[in-house]
């Protein structure tokens, strides 16, 4: 497949650059790379010590390859960066994660909306995924990229950016486990750059989440990013996640406190407190409205067991501040 807005001249360097990076992603980086085929760009794959012949297979596809060095912790960000050093002197590089599908229609859209923009150094669209209804933790993954279109404060894996722009600061902060892109978009709003997110299709996810232990080992790992981050951003203008790091130490660490507390000290009734509290915000979630037919409930719940989750990911990273292999993001 062709993209008009995308070819060059003869022999001359491609415009955009495209950086997928994975961990034994399987079928799935196949399908990855394959619908980046006729895209006209330079393709680097970067494997963080896949078991499962990833690397050989992309090289087979025609990926250039980039192994990471096993001596350091690794992590998206640096995988994202190693990435794009080894690319050409592009001017735009679509991030793409290894268990993702770009859309055929992605780059010419997206490309044009950066050339009408100046200003805007990241553009991201909508992410959807691939198997919604096999589980409830893939459906609510797709209730999760359904973020609101126009000028957004950060994007997700998935987004074109202009490569200059991201190579004037350094790239990604390698050390963040999580919440790399967020951070990165924070410096570059600071810059005087734009985010935007439109209404157009970009990827086909594949979280292939089934099972509870999946899901909570993911909201670990966001409370690890949220604490991260916020760090990693607090002496910008905006920092980030200041109210999420809040949200996961009142109710799954401060309201189940005092409930226990009051248990003990005065009657242990007051243990049907937190729980009293829990349900009473999950109705309040709930009965907002605005979620697909029959996820409003599994939905709030979801949304405020997963602040236990989040809890513990900051404590582990306040426990290991300074060693990030102390959580992997695979």
């Amino acid at each position: 497949m062709t993209f008009p807005s995308l070819i060059t001249p003869p022999n001359a360097p491609p415009r955009i650059g495209i950086v997928a990076i994975g961990r034994n992603e399987g079928e799935r980086l196949i399908r990855c790379l394959r619908a980046l085929d006729g895209s006209g760009a330079a393709v680097v794959y970067v494997d963080s010590a896949s078991t499962d012949g990833s690397a050989a297979r992309a090289r087979a596809l025609g990926a250039t390859v980039v192994d990471l060095d096993l001596a350091l912790p690794f992590t998206a960000a640096r995988a994202r960066n190693a990435g794009l050093a080894a690319l050409p002197a592009v001017e735009l590089v679509q991030f793409v994660d290894g268990d993702c599908e770009l859309d055929a229609g992605w780059l010419a859209t997206a490309t044009a909306f950066l050339d009408a923009h100046p200003d805007v150094a990241v553009v991201c669209g909508r992410r959807r995924e691939r198997f919604p209804d096999a589980s409830v933790y893939n459906r609510l993954c797709d209730m999760e990229w359904d973020t609101p279109v126009g000028e957004a404060d950060a994007c997700g894996g998935d987004s074109l950016m202009r490569a200059a722009a991201v190579r004037a600061l350094g790239g990604f902060t390698d050390t963040l486990t999580a919440g790399e892109e967020p951070e990165l978009c924070a410096r570059l709003r600071a810059a005087g750059w734009r985010v935007w997110r439109i209404d157009a299709e970009m990827t086909r996810h594949d979280a292939a989440m089934l099972r509870f232990k999946q899901w909570w080992w993911r909201g670990v790992r966001t409370g690890f990013g949220y604490a991260q981050a916020r760090d990693a951003t607090a002496a910008l203008p905006q920092p980030l996640y200041r109210d999420e790091v809040k949200r996961a130490q009142l109710w799954a660490g401060i309201v189940p406190f005092v409930g226990v507390t009051l248990a003990l000290l005065v009657h242990p009734a007051f243990l049907l407190l937190p729980v009293a509290a829990f349900a009473a915000q999950v109705a309040r979630i709930a009965l907002r409205g605005g979620q697909p037919r029959g996820m409003g409930w599994p939905h709030a719940f979801f949304t405020m067991l997963a602040k236990f989750p989040e809890l513990q990911g900051v404590i582990r990273y306040r426990r290991a501040r300074h060693h990030t292999s102390a959580i992997t993001y695979k």
